[in-house]
């Protein structure tokens, strides 16, 4: 198997695993254990970039050419809206993870928490639907 052909599997589970941090992080902060609440944060971040790295590669690799959904019928709108809301959302939630980081790092904790009230979720759901836009190409509905 080529990268180019494992790259999607390898994006699915680095957002599924970030997905994963998220929550334990989330745990972790309703816990009140800041310190382990930050290191699942941060590695969640890490795990985001890798994936960031990984996804721009997948696509070099692949020249811009992109992997067509072949589902037909009532799947179809389903999938390419949660596409589209996946999409726009990975776009919005960079700089909102970025000051959420930002803030929590440096201890601004007001300003922190009324962002990352709105990151986490919003961070999760991207988490999530990466995980199911792999699923829709690549597993339930692949091309040929």
């Amino acid at each position: 198997m080529s990268l180019a052909a494992a790259l999607p599997a390898v994006n699915a589970t680095l957002n599924a695993t970030s997905g994963v941090l998220l929550l334990i992080a989330y745990v972790l902060i309703k816990r009140k254990r800041i310190a382990q609440h930050r290191r699942f944060m941060l590695a969640a971040c890490y795990t985001s970039l890798v994936f960031l790295g990984c996804y721009v590669l997948n696509h070099f690799l692949r020249h811009g050419v992109v992997t067509h959904f072949t589902g037909t019928g009532a799947i179809r709108p389903i999938y390419f809206t949660l596409l589209t809301t996946h999409t726009i959302l990975a776009i919005t939630i960079v700089p909102m993870a970025i000051l959420s980081v930002w803030n929590g790092l440096n201890m601004r904790v007001p300003q922190h928490r009324r962002i990352a009230r709105w990151t986490f979720p919003l961070w999760m759901y991207v988490s999530v639907t990466g995980v199911l836009v792999y699923f829709f190409l690549y597993q339930w509905f692949p091309s040929t």
